[in-house]
């Protein structure tokens, strides 16, 4: 059978374009499958986490702003941040918990110490043990760090998993600027509402004394208030900041550029 010319080009011409679709097909599915052993699998194994975007800080019915070395400036967590001092850490090897005074005082002069103060204010549904007006037995939370619910119940064992976080972490600030305040002013930045949240236990074993450059809450969601509170904290008490821990910092403000700084009030 004699085939025509002009249908030998036609045949050719599919042809070709049969050939370039299975090759786009194929880079793509070599791209799909690079993507998924680079970043992909990843992602997979760390679904989106939901919770709270931000976390209280005074409850003025009962609880006293701290004094802090100087005001938190108003405006843009990011304009915060370009005013601390970028320095290196200081010594590490004098470090000690006692700098910053006794453990959970009642620096506010409200009848209750700073832990039972923060349960308080972070727990819904706060429960007293019995006879007790500060004493806080139980409650449940959405905690900021997970975004979990957590529930709190007071025991040996069972209080272990809701601790009371230092935000700016204390043997941070000892290295960026604590040992230059006073000992009233480091016991004051331990006890202050605003650098302290209720957070889940083994979440804040792990962030431990990190700074935004090598620990952010796993709940995406909180970290531009994170972020912000530890600006404002490091503004309120004279703190400085690392170059890593600036560049962390101002990467999460990117995505929220209207992010302010947080006032106790």
């Amino acid at each position: 059978m004699t085939i025509s010319w002009t249908a030998y080009r036609r045949a050719r011409r599919r042809s070709r374009q049969a050939w370039a679709i299975l090759i786009v097909l194929a880079v793509g599915l070599v791209a799909a499958v690079s993507w998924f052993f680079i970043a992909g699998q990843f992602a997979a194994a760390e679904p989106p986490v939901t919770g709270p975007s931000e976390a209280p800080v005074l409850d003025p019915s009962w609880m006293k702003p701290v004094p802090p070395v100087r005001p938190v400036p108003e405006g843009s967590a990011e304009a915060a941040l370009e005013t601390l001092a970028v320095k290196g850490r200081a010594a590490n090897d004098n470090y000690e918990r006692t700098a910053f005074g006794q453990a959970w005082m009642d620096v506010d002069r409200n009848g209750c110490d700073t832990r039972n103060d923060i349960l308080r204010r972070d727990l819904a549904g706060a429960q007293f043990t019995e006879g007790s007006r500060c004493r806080v037995a139980a409650g449940q939370f959405h905690e900021p760090y997970t975004g979990a619910v957590v529930t709190f119940t007071r025991g040996a064992e069972s209080s272990k998993a809701v601790q009371i976080d230092h935000v700016v972490a204390l043997g941070d600030a000892w290295q960026k600027g604590a040992q230059q305040l006073t000992p009233q002013q480091r016991q004051s930045l331990a006890n202050d509402p605003l650098n302290l949240v209720a957070a889940d236990g083994p979440a804040n074993q792990e962030k431990s004394a990190s700074d935004a450059a090598s620990w952010l809450p796993k709940n995406r969601a909180f970290r531009c208030h994170y972020v912000a509170r530890q600006i404002s904290v490091k503004s309120a008490y004279a703190l400085w900041v690392t170059q890593p821990e600036k560049d962390a910092m101002k990467r999460v403000l990117a995505s929220c550029p209207q992010q302010q700084t947080v006032i106790p009030r």
